[in-house]
């Protein structure tokens, strides 16, 4: 599912995971645990990259379409779990993304403290929409917490994915290299935040993000419920199947 190296006490966790790093139970539930260990390492940050031309294409749509109700249960508890992991991740987290970063793989990008680019070789956007699916509840407070007032409602109600230079515009993403430079400058950056102080990063991280999890606190569980009433629907898996079609077709 990934590859971890250590590079003098940065892990580079690279995505490994069929051709597009699609996100299913098993892969969320994998990645949740290997932070959880990291988080307990002598790791002093973490590289998230990706093999191949694509950074994460979301949500395996075509397994939740077959899954079934209590795959898809499943499948919105392992997402939220390991967003909530990786986005209070108490040390320096920078995604380097070499490519198509889409819904989830969006959303997985956006939990990293610092996205890298790989310039002109992918597009960013969150399509859940478009598809007929609403957010999981912590996935929709990693995009409020990352992106401005101004933009987040074009994220989130829109559907639309951006390229290299809409992804800065719209603070999707925080800088753009070549392909080349991607794992270097990662790693530059990487090393700029580990120099800081182990123990100030983390209560200052956990200060600025902290606000996710207080919207959520009294309203989770009705939240959850409504988007599970969605995903649940007899109509989702022939929506997914639809959606799963026309893109294909595209391409």
């Amino acid at each position: 599912m990934f590859e971890i190296r250590d590079e003098s006490g940065i892990a580079v966790l690279t995505l490994r995971y069929g051709k597009a790093n699609a996100l299913d139970v098993a892969f969320c539930k994998a990645l949740r645990k290997e932070f959880r260990r990291l988080a307990k390492s002598e790791t002093r940050a973490v590289i998230l990259a990706a093999e191949g031309k694509i950074f994460s294409a979301g949500v395996d749509l075509p397994r939740a379409a077959e899954g079934g109700r209590k795959y898809l249960r499943d499948l919105v508890l392992a997402l939220d779990e390991m967003y909530e992991e990786i986005f209070y991740f108490p040390k320096p987290v920078i995604a380097a993304v070499n490519g198509h970063a889409i819904a989830g793989g969006c959303v997985l990008a956006a939990c990293a403290d610092y996205r890298l680019l790989a310039s002109g070789t992918g597009r960013m956007g969150v399509t859940e929409l478009l598809v007929g699916l609403p957010f999981p509840p912590f996935a929709f407070e990693v995009l409020r917490a990352t992106t401005s007032p101004v933009h987040f409602p074009k994220f989130t109600a829109s559907g639309e994915t951006f390229d290299t230079a809409g992804a800065l515009a719209n603070g999707f993403a925080d800088e753009a290299v070549s392909a080349e430079r991607l794992i270097p400058r990662a790693l530059e950056k990487a090393r700029q935040l580990a120099a800081i102080r182990a123990e100030a990063f983390a209560a200052n991280k956990l200060h600025m993000r902290i606000t996710a999890r207080q919207i959520l606190k009294s309203d989770r569980g009705r939240i959850t419920k409504r988007i599970m009433k969605v995903w649940e629907a007899k109509e989702t898996a022939e929506n997914i199947r639809a959606y799963v079609s026309r893109t294909f077709k595209k391409q």
